[in-house]
């Protein structure tokens, strides 16, 4: 662990090394000149810290489509599969997963959007039209097999084989939050929980107040996106009264083992949890209450599931939350191996209508500016179809596209290039371990300082990969 300015003796040590297996547990966490600690810290300690240096961006949103969205239907337009649809590839060296039914053209239609003549599908044209200028596509997207499962943890975790904290988990550890009364990483995913589940968010060894809370944003009573959250036995006062109570019994049972140990260190999460979930029960429901917006802009983002999920994904934001990851939902809706023409169109009309409003929100608000948004799958596509017919695709990772806008990043900006059919990244491949470095650069971090000592080893969400893309910053 990269600590600046502490010293360590050896009851903390040994403290720091009890408390590991709890996840809850307190560290010596310093990890930015302006956040130094002294011993261990506090067993929860989401205080808000300045970054190692000046950062673009402040807070994340991560809309994740899952199932891995098509490349060359969605950002990377490949007119020769118009000339080669239903044939083989011209090319000896092409390799996929299953066996194919030969090149499938797309069912959508490319343009030009905004001065820089950014090509995208018809697909998302409303967000084309008014934020061309702000997105920067990376089409050379590189993953590491073609298989859901470990794509979604490299993707989330920075690793697709061992436990490792996710992404959010690690942005916490590093920044803290700015709110009081909600959870600093939240997760909006309907129906159910996504394939690998909360590992997609976990903290694994990280201390279990940085792992993301997840919402199921398919309810749309507010009281019913997080179990518990209404309690309708006490009333306000009466919950106080309890949580007083209950706060005294543990701080006179803290003065009396007063040793640091891991018990001591899980008693002092425990409080700090009880006394959230107490704020969220008197507070949370205002924050996840979309009735208080205005009308005008709630027909802006929609009244469809994910309208809802991004009004409340900048509602959230407002309000300090560090990181929002908003799914498609908890499958893989994207994974469209046949129907791909229906399906795609469905999900991205469900999509861009609300992400159009999402960005043009936050920069009316003068958000965007400090907010990195990154939309994408685990993987691409192939751009050939799978047997029998010609109308899926199978699962790509040699090559695919994501972008992101705000936060520092190139606007206007088509970043790599796959080959010419689309199916493999040729001209300046990121890996995700890149993309995570280059995330953490713009939240103000050396991705490789940003270090966790476990098992006798620094972890760092890029593990030993990573190299910042200049080419993406602004």
């Amino acid at each position: 662990m990269t600590v600046h300015g502490s010293n360590l003796g050896l009851a903390d040590r040994r403290a720091f090394l009890n408390a590991l297996p709890y996840g809850i547990g307190a560290t010596a966490m310093a990890l930015t000149g302006g956040a130094t600690f002294s011993g261990v810290a506090r067993a929860s300690d989401l205080t808000p810290r300045p970054a190692r240096f000046p950062a673009k961006a402040k807070r994340v949103v991560h809309l994740f489509m899952n199932g891995g969205p098509s490349q060359v239907d969605t950002f990377d337009p490949k007119p020769i599969l118009d000339k080669y649809h239903g044939k083989p590839v011209p090319d000896a060296s092409f390799r996929t997963e299953r066996k194919t039914a030969g090149v499938m053209r797309s069912p959508f239609k490319f343009r030009k959007y905004g001065q820089s003549g950014l090509e995208v599908s018809e697909l998302f044209h409303l967000t084309a039209e008014r934020h061309a200028d702000r997105l920067c596509v990376i089409r050379s997207m590189q993953a590491e097999v073609p298989n859901h499962e470990p794509s979604l943890m490299l993707m989330n975790t920075g690793d697709g084989r061992l436990p490792r904290p996710s992404m959010g988990s690690w942005l916490l550890y590093g920044l803290g939050t700015e709110g009081e009364n909600l959870p600093a990483f939240v997760v909006l995913c309907p129906n159910g929980l996504p394939v690998v589940g909360v590992q997609n968010w976990r903290s694994a060894f990280l201390p279990g107040v940085y792992q993301g809370v997840h919402l199921d944003t398919a309810q749309t009573d507010p009281a019913k996106l997080l179990e518990n959250l209404k309690n309708q036995r006490w009333n306000p006062d009466q919950r106080r009264a309890q949580m007083d109570l209950l706060g005294k019994l543990n701080r006179e049972h803290l003065k009396k083992h007063a040793s640091r140990d891991a018990a001591h260190l899980a008693m002092e999460a425990r409080m700090e949890s009880f006394e959230l979930a107490y704020r969220m029960q008197s507070e949370a429901l205002g924050a996840l209450n979309l009735a208080d917006e205005p009308k005008i802009l709630r027909e802006r983002y929609g009244d469809t599931m994910h309208g809802r999920q991004l009004m409340l994904a900048r509602r959230l934001l407002e309000r300090g939350v560090r990181m929002v990851q908003v799914w498609s939902g908890g499958g893989q809706p994207w994974d469209n191996h046949d129907g791909l023409e229906g399906q795609h169109r469905s999900l991205s009309q469900g999509w861009d209508r609300p992400i159009c409003a999402f960005l043009d929100d936050l920069l009316q608000r003068g958000m965007l500016e400090d907010t990195l948004v990154l939309w994408g799958g685990e993987f691409g596509r192939t751009p050939v179809a799978e047997l029998p017919g010609l109308s899926g695709r199978d699962h790509n990772h040699y090559g695919f596209s994501v972008w992101m806008a705000g936060g520092g990043v190139r606007g206007g900006t088509a970043f790599g290039a796959t080959d010419e059919f689309g199916f493999r990244a040729v001209e300046k491949p990121v890996s995700v371990h890149d993309l995570h470095a280059t995330m953490l650069h713009l939240l103000g971090f050396d991705h490789e300082k940003l270090t966790f000592r476990q098992a006798g080893r620094d972890f760092r969400l890029t593990d030993v990969h990573g190299e910042v893309v200049r080419g993406l910053l602004s």
